[in-house]
């Protein structure tokens, strides 16, 4: 059946709250066992592997707040409340780790500097939407956390990853073992709140370095997810580095950011395919893979396109953001056969392993960022 673009985002919504929703206190997946957090109540189930009809865990707390902010802006209060709960249960409140989230990823013990960033600005929206402090309070711990522990001061780049058993920073990715997070331009969020200099001066520190080190134009491909040695570039990267460089420019006047921002924005134009698709691996010439598209990647070049739209009154950006959320809508399962399926956006086809199984890759990302780009877009 078709569905209309409303109808669309309210049977997202519904498998968000509904399928993906962690409601009995389990673990998700043999992944999520072997994470040591507290609660599991609240959190969003990661990945659906369609091959088996299990679910796995991939970084709940990162995805979660995703999720909250998504959320939050299509109004679902109260389960945007239950999700940030999960999240708050997951945070370290005493002693010399105080305001630490447990935001792991691909590793039990290893927590990831760029994953406790992103968990932020749904605690941060969630808070301005309630008026309820306890949310915004431990979001801006989690950022004094970060900036005590994790901020380079004389490289201007965040350390990577953090071992919380021996309390102490270490170095997983040789190729990137530190990087210039300025994801959903979160420290700018608790300077404004706080007052707080050092957080300001850690925002703009990341980005300058951002700008010396930006290549291709508005994307940084020297750093992971991307593959440099390749030269294949990940369809958020320029969302969470990019994106961000108009808030800075709000806040500096420095308009070597706008630009930045503009370069970004201009990188998602051309990386979009003719039906609003965009792959996970994009070369610097923007060519690319056949298999391994990306629907967060699209929903994401909406994003900042409808940002750049809006900030430079730019019509003619519209039937890019337009083709980008299609395509997500496209990805919709709306009459699927296994019902925990109905609403979810499908992230990802993988290539063919010679087998008759469905090669698809169901990740909550997909429907937790068409939900924000739907928000975003319509307003």
């Amino acid at each position: 059946m078709s569905r209309t673009f409303q109808e669309g985002v309210e049977s997202a919504i519904g498998w968000l709250t509904g399928p993906a929703l962690v409601t009995d206190g389990l673990p998700v997946g043999e992944r999520g066992r072997a994470m040591r957090l507290f609660s599991w109540n609240g959190a969003i189930r990661g990945e659906y592997l369609s091959t088996r009809g299990t679910w796995e865990s991939f970084c709940p707390l990162w995805h979660t707040g995703q999720a909250v902010k998504a959320l939050v802006m299509h109004d679902r209060i109260a389960e945007a409340e239950f999700c940030a709960d999960f999240i708050l249960a997951n945070q370290i409140t005493e002693g010399e780790d105080a305001g630490l989230l447990l935001a792991f990823e691909d590793h039990p013990e290893l927590v990831h500097t760029s994953a406790v960033m992103e968990t932020l600005d749904g605690l941060f929206l969630l808070a301005e939407k309630t008026q309820c402090a306890r949310y915004a309070d431990a979001a801006v711990a989690a950022l004094d956390w970060t900036a005590r522990k994790m901020w380079n001061r004389q490289t201007k780049k965040f350390r990577g990853t953090y071992e919380v058993k021996n309390r102490r920073p270490v170095f997983t990715h040789a190729a990137s073992p530190e990087r210039p997070l300025l994801d959903d331009g979160v420290f700018l969020t608790g300077w404004r709140l706080t007052g707080r200099e050092d957080f300001l001066d850690i925002a703009v520190g990341a980005a300058e370095t951002l700008l010396r080190e930006e290549e291709p134009a508005g994307n940084w491909m020297r750093y992971i997810p991307c593959v440099p040695s390749q030269g294949l570039i990940h369809p958020r990267q320029a969302y969470w580095w990019g994106r961000p460089m108009l808030a800075l420019y709000q806040a500096t006047g420095d308009k070597r950011f706008l630009d930045c921002f503009e370069r970004s924005a201009g990188w998602y134009k051309s990386a979009l395919r003719l039906d609003g698709g965009l792959f996970r691996h994009t070369g610097a010439d923007f060519n690319s893979w056949s298999f391994g598209h990306s629907a967060s990647g699209s929903a994401c070049a909406a994003l900042v396109l409808a940002d750049c739209r809006a900030f430079f009154d730019d019509g003619t950006l519209t039937p890019y953001i337009e083709k980008a959320l299609g395509f997500c809508l496209s990805m919709q399962f709306d009459c699927p056969d296994r019902p925990e399926l109905n609403g979810a956006i499908l992230e990802k086809v993988l290539p063919p392993d010679g087998s008759d199984r469905i090669p698809y890759q169901l990740r909550d990302l997909g429907t937790i960022f068409f939900l924000q780009a739907a928000a975003t877009c319509r307003s």
